[in-house]
């Protein structure tokens, strides 16, 4: 369903700059072939394109896909789409979310139609996806120094003058790394950089004083190949984060925006980015970018969270910002991992045939939610049965007394963290409630 309606709907380019000018990539992702690449599709589907099977519209359940499949939600999907894009204009944010979190082009055609300002990156290789499929504005969060990648980057700006690209710069070392690779590419724009501002001792990545931050700014100042544009972090990184705390980081990164702009290291950008934003705490960044001064450029407030797009039953169903500004909305969690009861050898346990290698395990174990009967269909709560482990190809259930439980019944499990769920699939039914398969979605990881 996506897929179809971004290929009728898309806008083009030159009226939205963080659309892919052509389609056709993105239509050709339905032209590939079914085979036994892709895990859980119908065997008897194999021969066909991935269009040929979306169209049939085939139940996940009746429709021959074999277990553990994993589902995700085309109502949910939707709606977590258009609250984001709700959300980013009633605080006057542009909106670049990560791509590390599908890294699925369909996924980043429908966040620029819900109004992306483009999509972050982490690494240049998710960049190379990026370009693939048309997108035409890019930022990356993280400082480029592999000249090979920055030769790679200098030939797309000039293959392309409508291709937007930043990235971090936080090192004068770095600095230097970036102007010798690209004077050696022999680069003929200029990359736009942002100031990476740490976000504390012992944080991640970033230059960590004012000081720090100027001198890098100075080091670009004196390239050619390098151009400043702003500044930007990550408020996730803050030691023991709390409201105050990432407030007062952020504040931080306002003030130096404006203590650079004073200083007329901006003076080459159009307009000047302040981009924070993972999926924490961007209501704290609505709340302080709200209150950025004018500066000598136009100023584009870019928020940057990324696992919103499905949510998740386990971490970010307990971070999200949403807890705390109820009557801001709320995200649905749209993946289900369905696998199926393998064996039942005691009355307090039971394992299904799905494992780490098909279910994200890196900050929650996954949540049993439904049972559907193996023998006629029904769906019930999955009341008395818990995960409590997971090895590679079974999940460990613990089942309390009375719980309804037997082999050949299908489990649908919550996932928590978004990023691990979706890097484990490379093609996954997009769904909806009645259990009908509209679509696939593919991931390039």
């Amino acid at each position: 369903m996506l897929q179809r309606i971004l290929l009728e709907e898309a806008p083009l380019a030159a009226d939205h700059p963080g659309t892919p000018a052509e389609p056709t990539a993105l239509a050709g992702l339905a032209d590939e072939p079914v085979d036994h690449r892709f895990k859980s599709l119908p065997p008897d589907a194999e021969g066909l394109t991935v269009g040929a099977l979306a169209a049939e519209r085939r139940n996940l359940f009746t429709g021959g896909f074999t277990t553990p499949v994993l589902a995700l939600s085309a109502e949910s999907v939707e709606h977590n789409l258009a609250l984001l894009e709700t959300y980013a204009e009633r605080h006057g944010l542009a909106f670049a979310p990560h791509g590390k979190t599908s890294m699925s082009p369909q996924l980043f055609a429908d966040q620029l139609k819900h109004g992306a300002w483009g999509i972050t990156a982490a690494v240049p290789h998710q960049a190379r996806v990026y370009r693939a499929y048309g997108i035409q504005r890019i930022f990356l969060a993280n400082e480029v120094v592999d000249a090979v990648a920055l030769r790679w980057l200098a030939r797309e700006l000039e293959a392309d003058p409508e291709f937007r690209f930043v990235c971090y710069v936080d090192s004068v070392r770095g600095v230097e790394l970036m102007d010798e690779a690209l004077r050696a590419a022999s680069a003929t724009r200029a990359v736009d950089v942002v100031v990476e501002l740490g976000a504390g001792e012992g944080a991640r990545t970033g230059a960590r004083t004012d000081a720090d931050c100027t001198a890098v700014a100075d080091a670009v100042a004196a390239t050619e190949t390098l151009r400043l544009v702003g500044v930007a972090g990550y408020e996730g990184e803050v030691p023991n984060a709390s409201p105050e705390r990432v407030r007062d980081w952020l504040r931080r990164l306002v003030a130096l925006a404006a203590d650079l702009d004073k200083a007329g290291r901006f003076a080459g950008a159009d307009e000047i980015l302040v981009s924070a934003g993972g999926s924490a705490w961007f209501d704290a960044v609505a709340e302080v970018f709200a209150e950025i001064p004018e500066l000598s450029s136009p100023v584009v407030k870019l928020l940057r969270s990324g696992a919103y797009v499905s949510h998740d039953d386990g971490h970010y169903r307990r971070i999200t910002p949403f807890n705390r500004t109820p009557e801001e909305g709320a995200l649905q969690p749209a993946f289900r991992l369905w696998a199926q009861v393998v064996s039942r050898p005691s009355a307090e346990q039971a394992f299904l045939n799905a494992g780490k290698r098909d279910a994200a395990y890196d900050l929650d174990l996954p949540e049993a939610q439904v049972i559907r009967s193996g023998r006629d269909g029904s769906v019930r709560q999955a009341t008395g049965v818990a995960v409590t482990g997971l090895s590679d190809q079974h999940t460990w259930l613990r089942t309390e007394t009375g719980a309804e439980l037997e082999v050949g019944d299908w489990v649908g499990m919550g996932l928590s963290h978004p990023c691990t769920s979706f890097d484990k699939w490379q093609l996954i039914p997009l769904v909806e409630a009645d259990g009908t398969v509209t679509d696939y979605i593919r991931t390039f990881f």
